[in-house]
């Protein structure tokens, strides 16, 4: 089995800045695309960043220039730097991973159990 876990997570102020972390861990052949998501209150999940492999990113537009994911595949563990954060990023902040546990078997997703954002005055 595989575990995520993430840490980072906080109260911040408008404007402020929070980095994220999401480690890997448990037996596994290899780590594909990572992500972050999050879920706001009342909201759907919504993906607001990923990494692959090889370090391609992508990003949901609300937060184009002032989030950056990064990823460290020694220690299999990725980063959500958040900067010029807003009240509309306030969230649950989940990482998501796509493991193939085994070489040649289809990959497997799993989800962490979230870390909380406010950002508030």
């Amino acid at each position: 089995q595989v575990q995520l876990m993430e840490s980072g997570g906080g109260l911040v102020q408008p404007g402020g800045s929070l980095r994220l972390s999401c480690a890997a861990s448990g037996r596994f052949f290899k780590i594909n695309d990572m992500a972050w998501y999050r879920q706001g209150p009342g909201k759907q999940r919504d993906m607001v960043a990923s990494i692959t492999i090889d370090g391609d990113t992508n990003y949901a537009d609300s937060v184009k220039g002032r989030f950056t994911i990064s990823r460290d595949n020694a220690k299999d563990t990725i980063y959500l730097q958040m900067n010029s954060l807003k009240p509309a990023d306030t969230a649950d902040y989940y990482c998501y991973s796509e493991v193939q546990l085994h070489a040649g078997v289809l990959q497997t997703n799993y989800w962490g159990q979230g870390t909380q954002v406010t950002v508030s005055s």
